[in-house]
């Protein structure tokens, strides 16, 4: 059975960002609240606990996971950024958005699209999502917590203990989570294409011309 966490969203609780970043280390596979929906989060090294995630959401490989990342200096390790990408990226991160981009050799090749070599990744608008990355020291891998047949992801985390209470190693419960993921840029393409209108706006930084 998960550990079920209640942490503060604004002023997250030192004990339980300790106990939550062993448990990443450890292996384990968590939810835990963003600025768009709950989310399943684990190291980006953990092989085992990556499938889990993708079993879970019932993907496969083409399935672009999102690299979680604390800052613009973190995702220019792991995904090549042109001058052009980072103006961009600086302009609306922290923020509701994923942005594709081909990976670095610093990343594990099954964490990349099999044929693209390209991952997801953003930087979250949400004190505790930001607050686990410190404690953690490096990126999550995460992907929404959308199961099959699902239209919506769950906004509360008893509704996650209900339904994947033995399958996740710990829950964070972060109040009221959003049904609106974010949304999906992908940088790879000229001129970048709107993969998917979520939670993050179009208008103010003039996404709505790549629709």
């Amino acid at each position: 059975m998960a550990r079920y966490l209640s942490i503060h969203p604004d002023d997250p609780q030192p004990r339980l960002l300790a106990q939550v970043a062993d448990a990443l280390r450890e292996g384990g596979v968590i939810a835990l609240p963003t600025d768009s929906c709950y989310a399943f989060g684990c190291c980006l090294g953990e092989k085992n606990s990556i499938e889990r995630i993708r079993r879970l959401r019932g993907v496969d490989e083409r399935h672009h996971l999102t690299l979680m990342c604390r800052d613009l200096s973190e995702i220019a390790q792991f995904a090549h950024v042109d001058n052009a990408q980072y103006r961009l990226l600086k302009a609306v991160t922290p923020g509701s958005y994923v942005f594709i981009l081909e990976g670095t050799k610093e990343l594990p090749r099954r964490l990349l699209h099999p044929k693209r070599k390209t991952i997801g990744l953003r930087v979250p608008d949400h004190r505790a999502a930001r607050a686990i990355l410190d404690e953690l020291g490096e990126p999550l891998l995460t992907s929404t917590l959308l199961l099959p047949g699902d239209e919506s992801p769950p906004t509360e985390g008893w509704e996650i203990q209900d339904r994947l209470g033995d399958a996740l190693d710990v829950i964070l419960d972060g109040g009221h989570c959003g049904i609106v993921p974010t949304t999906v840029v992908d940088l790879t393409r000229q001129p970048p294409e709107l993969v998917r209108a979520g939670r993050g706006p179009l208008m103010p930084f003039g996404f709505d011309r790549f629709g």
